[in-house]
């Protein structure tokens, strides 16, 4: 990502009894959407709440929309963004929606009614009711309202989807890309729902073991990775490995083979010049991307 950085992590690490994250070095470009996809522990969650100075790293430094994390007051930085954590405290839940709303929005100078207003509409949300009486969907709903009413630059979703149904997922989804519209806005969400990583996402980062295991533009992601179906005469193990950007092979019996590999125009242009017979193929999705990645760091670590 050469993109000038709403958010870059450099040599960041966490250090916990159970769970060490890092060194993570990552750039954020600014005015796209980056999507963190990995399995649950992989630091995601983690990473959010060093962003927002909720949680320290051990080493490494920080930068959010230009400000260092850690460097003194950071009131000012946190108004310009909006965050949407997995999981929402029980602190507040014996207050009314509409009592949290009037809380929150004396901190923002940006504070928008009519848009709060329009997507309590659109979400069918009522605001009069208590927090601890809402499901988790409609809670989720009136977080994004609140979230989104006061025009952030930055927006960090953890799992944003999570308890809406799919007709509230479209309106999401519509809504959010209506946010991007600006330009200068930027998104960084962590997902399972392949679907909803394809909808927003410019760029895709995949965790795993603490460590981001990779950073992929997403129409060159889902280009550039395909599993090959090998059967032909002569060809080996040992071949397989010359595959270029191979990944993973695996005997399917009877002689043949599936390759994975990354990438995909340059194995098909070397089977085709080694007279190597394709009997198949198949572009993989986010999740089979995913395994791939986890196995060789799990390989790596182990070695």
């Amino acid at each position: 990502m050469n993109e000038q950085s709403a958010i870059r992590l450099e040599g960041v690490e966490q250090q916990r009894s159970h769970f060490r994250l890092g060194p993570i070095t990552l750039d954020i470009p600014l005015g796209y959407v980056t999507a963190i996809v990995g399995p649950n522990g992989s630091g995601k969650s983690s990473t959010f709440r060093m962003l927002l100075d909720l949680a320290k790293a051990d080493k490494g430094t920080i930068t959010v929309l230009g400000h260092r994390i850690g460097d003194g007051s950071d009131t000012a930085l946190k108004r310009r963004i909006g965050y949407l954590p997995e999981q929402f405290g029980s602190h507040d839940g014996g207050m009314k929606a509409s009592a949290k709303t009037n809380f929150t929005k004396v901190w923002y100078d940006q504070w928008d009614v009519n848009l709060y207003r329009e997507l309590l509409r659109l979400f069918e949300v009522d605001d009069s009711m208590k927090l601890n009486r809402m499901s988790k969907g409609t809670r989720r709903k009136y977080e994004l309202a609140l979230m989104l009413a006061h025009h952030p630059e930055l927006l960090l979703l953890d799992e944003p989807s999570s308890g809406l149904d799919p007709l509230v997922w479209r309106t999401m989804i519509d809504i959010l890309h209506r946010y991007m519209e600006h330009g200068d806005r930027t998104i960084l969400m962590a997902s399972h729902i392949i679907e909803e990583v394809k909808r927003l996402a410019d760029y895709i980062v995949f965790m795993g073991y603490g460590q981001v295991l990779g950073v992929y533009e997403k129409d060159e992601l889902f280009s550039s990775w395909h599993a090959f179906y090998i059967n032909s005469e002569g060809f080996t193990k040992k071949t397989a490995q010359s595959v270029p950007g191979q990944c993973s092979i695996e005997e399917t019996g009877g002689g043949s083979y599936r390759i994975v590999t990354r990438k995909a125009l340059e194995a098909e242009q070397w089977l085709e010049r080694e007279q190597i017979r394709i009997i198949g193929r198949q572009a993989l999705n986010l999740d089979d991307i995913l395994a791939v990645l986890i196995e060789q760091e799990r390989i790596r670590v182990r070695s």
